[in-house]
């Protein structure tokens, strides 16, 4: 019995290591969280987002499913305005693959054989998302979510998907 609770914890920290979007938050404490139940994309905040337009109806088209999913009405008048911001940085790994013939530690004089590098690249996005109370305009919530993105446009919109649930996990911020 004990061997089943222990193969069972090990596969829940396997499964959860496994997320591929690491988030982070941040909150103003005052903030009455109760009181917000309707939102709308702040515009300003999103046309300064650097990436492409469809990039952009990918993410918002994301917040929108998981904002009407915490019980959120999409409002002309809202209590919170929804903005986005992004940052990419490009990541370059070199793996040094050598193998070949010798013996013993360190430096070898009669090591025969060769090695290989290889060289890969991706893309790692960082995607901020600031809910603002509408009448104060005021920042009251920050979530930050970093993951590898994809290239295959087929995936795109499952990728957003992934890092935006990711992010509005942490919303709204639990009370200690």
């Amino acid at each position: 019995m004990k061997f089943i609770s222990l193969l069972s914890l090990i596969l829940i920290i396997t499964l959860t290591s496994c997320s591929s979007v690491r988030v982070a938050s941040d909150y103003d404490k005052q903030a009455n969280f109760n009181a917000y139940k309707s939102f709308a994309f702040y515009k300003p905040g999103i046309d300064k987002a650097e990436i492409s337009d469809l990039d952009k109806k990918r993410i918002l088209r994301a917040i929108e499913a998981d904002m009407t999913a915490k019980g959120f009405a999409k409002s002309s008048n809202p209590d919170v305005l929804v903005s986005i911001f992004t940052k990419t940085k490009e990541n370059v790994n070199i793996y040094q693959n050598n193998f070949g013939w010798g013996y013993g530690w360190g430096w070898n004089p009669w090591f025969w054989g060769s090695g290989y590098n290889t060289v890969s690249t991706t893309t790692e996005g960082t995607l901020y998302i600031d809910l603002i109370d509408a009448s104060k305009k005021e920042l009251i919530w920050q979530g930050m979510g970093t993951s590898a993105l994809t290239r295959d446009v087929h995936k795109k919109q499952e990728k957003m998907n992934e890092i935006v649930t990711a992010i509005l996990e942490k919303y709204p911020p639990q009370s200690n």
